[in-house]
């Protein structure tokens, strides 16, 4: 299926690295204009450079995707860069250490929806826009197991990536009409940063994790990546309100 966004302009947030740097050179060997957005500018720097290298196209945009000014510049630069926005992966997030129910702080809770559920509200809210000005897109948000399943030890990330599978069906219920598909992806354990840092963080995690899967082993970035970038392309035409699960068969258990 090579080319499966040829000719599209792709935005990609927390593109700097792990899935999102993942999705945005897999974009862009599918043949897309990728906007490359991350609140790390060297990461963020770095995956473009690989998108180019590789022969395609690629913009960075710094920016926090918790702050709303941020968000509807990033959506506005991709526009004057390319003219239009047809594909969109709301991708950045955070995770957390494994915290009992009443242990998690009110600092802790706000940061994780802020940066997990809020940010994503944003940028589906100022990419709709544009979308409906064209009259057509899709949006891609990445959830969680954790969107569909409780992650015990993990309530405020179980908290907010529930709610992105919801803005997910809202989403695609509300601007169906409009010509815009919305779906989720709901990864598994993926061996990305993020994840090496929360095994680091948590001693005796990684083997826990890995009894989780079925397979035995971490998803590679490349594997949820790819899922992403099919739900963007016309190929996906007749999905929308999905919230497909990547996961080595963890969640069939």
């Amino acid at each position: 299926m090579s080319g499966m966004t040829d000719g599209k302009v792709a935005l990609v947030t927390g593109g700097g690295s792990g899935i999102g740097r993942a999705a945005a050179t897999c974009f862009a060997a599918e043949g897309a204009s990728v906007v490359v957005v991350d609140r790390d500018r060297t990461g963020g720097e770095e995956t473009v450079e690989a998108i180019e290298a590789a022969g395609g196209d690629g913009t960075f945009v710094e920016a926090d995707v918790t702050d709303e000014t941020q968000v509807e510049a990033m959506v506005s630069t991709a526009v004057e860069a390319y003219g239009r926005l047809d594909c969109a992966f709301n991708n950045a997030g955070v995770n957390d250490d494994v915290t009992g129910f009443t242990d998690v702080t009110l600092e802790a809770w706000d940061r994780m929806l802020a940066v997990d559920l809020t940010s994503v509200f944003l940028c589906m809210k100022h990419e709709l826009r544009q979308m409906v000005d064209q009259g057509q897109g899709a949006i891609v948000n990445t959830a969680s197991g954790a969107g569909l399943a409780a992650a015990p030890g993990l309530p405020h990330y179980t908290a907010a990536k529930h709610g992105v599978v919801g803005l997910t069906k809202c989403g695609a219920q509300e601007y169906a009409s409009a010509g815009i598909r919305v779906n989720a992806i709901c990864p598994g354990t993926t061996d990305t940063p993020m994840i090496r840092r929360f095994i680091d963080d948590n001693p005796g995690m990684e083997s826990i994790l890995r009894h989780t899967v079925p397979q035995g082993t971490f998803g590679e970035p490349d594997a949820v990546a790819a899922a992403a970038v099919w739900l963007c392309s016309d190929h996906a035409s007749w999905v929308s309100g999905v919230s497909m699960v990547v996961d080595g068969g963890m969640m069939a258990r």
